[in-house]
C-alpha cells in the first residue's frame, strides 16, 4: 500500500505549511527584494523629474515592443479573422511608443493630466457616495475621497508649472510602500516556528 497522502487525507493546514515552508527557506531572498524596492522608491522621490522621464522612456520601448511581437504574432498566426485588427494594435502600439520616445516630455504632461483627471473623478466619486449611503465607517471614505479629490486638483492646478515631478513621485511611492511590506513580509515569515513550517499529512 501506498504511504502517500492522498488529496483526501491532506488538510489545508498542511497545503498552507507546505507553502510557508517553501517561503521561508527564501525569506532573505524576499527581504533583499524589499530593500532594492525601498532604495528605488527613496531615489524616485528624492529624484521626481528623472524618474518621471524614465517611466515614458520605458514605457514608450514597452509599446514599441509590444506592438513589433503583435506583428510578427499576427503574420506568424496565418489566415484568420482577426488579423487585421491585430496588425492596426501592433502598428498603434509602434506609433505610440515612438511618440512617446520622441516626446517625452509632452508624454509626461499627458499622463500627469491624466492622472489628474483620475483622482479628481474618483475622489469625487467617493466623497458622494459616502455622503449619501453613510455605510459603517462612511467617515473614512469620505476622508479618503476628500484627499484624493484634492490631490487631482493640486496636481491638475501644477500642470500650468510643469507639474513633472508627479509621475516619479507616484511610482516612487509605489516603490517604497511595496518594498516595505515585501520586508515585513520576508520577517514575518522567518519568525515562523519549525513547527509550523514543516508539513504533517494526515496518515493515509
Amino acid at each position: 500500500m501506498s504511504t502517500e497522502p492522498s488529496n483526501e487525507n491532506v488538510r489545508p493546514i498542511d497545503v498552507l505549511s507546505l507553502k510557508m515552508e517553501g517561503a521561508r527557506k527564501h525569506w532573505l531572498l524576499f527581504f533583499l527584494l524589499g530593500v532594492l524596492l525601498v532604495i528605488a522608491g527613496v531615489i524616485a522621490i528624492a529624484y521626481p523629474c528623472i524618474s518621471s522621464l524614465g517611466v515614458v522612456l520605458v514605457l514608450g520601448a514597452v509599446l514599441i515592443i509590444s506592438g513589433v511581437f503583435t506583428i510578427i504574432g499576427a503574420f506568424w498566426a496565418g489566415k484568420w479573422s482577426a488579423l487585421l485588427l491585430q496588425l492596426l494594435v501592433g502598428i498603434l502600439y509602434v506609433m505610440a511608443g515612438m511618440a512617446i520616445r520622441d516626446a517625452p516630455v509632452a508624454s509626461i504632461e499627458v499622463l500627469t493630466m491624466f492622472v489628474a483627471a483620475f483622482f479628481i473623478v474618483v475622489g469625487a466619486f467617493r466623497t458622494i457616495v459616502a455622503l449619501f449611503e453613510r455605510f459603517p465607517q462612511w467617515g473614512w471614505a469620505l476622508l479618503n475621497g476628500v484627499i484624493t479629490l484634492a490631490a487631482g486638483l493640486i496636481i491638475y492646478d501644477s500642470l500650468a508649472n510643469g507639474a513633472f515631478w508627479v509621475i516619479g513621485l507616484l511610482v516612487g511611492l509605489e516603490l517604497l510602500f511595496n518594498g516595505w511590506t515585501w520586508i515585513m513580509l520576508s520577517l514575518m515569515i522567518r519568525q515562523l516556528p519549525e513547527e509550523h513550517a514543516g508539513v504533517k499529512p494526515l496518515a493515509s
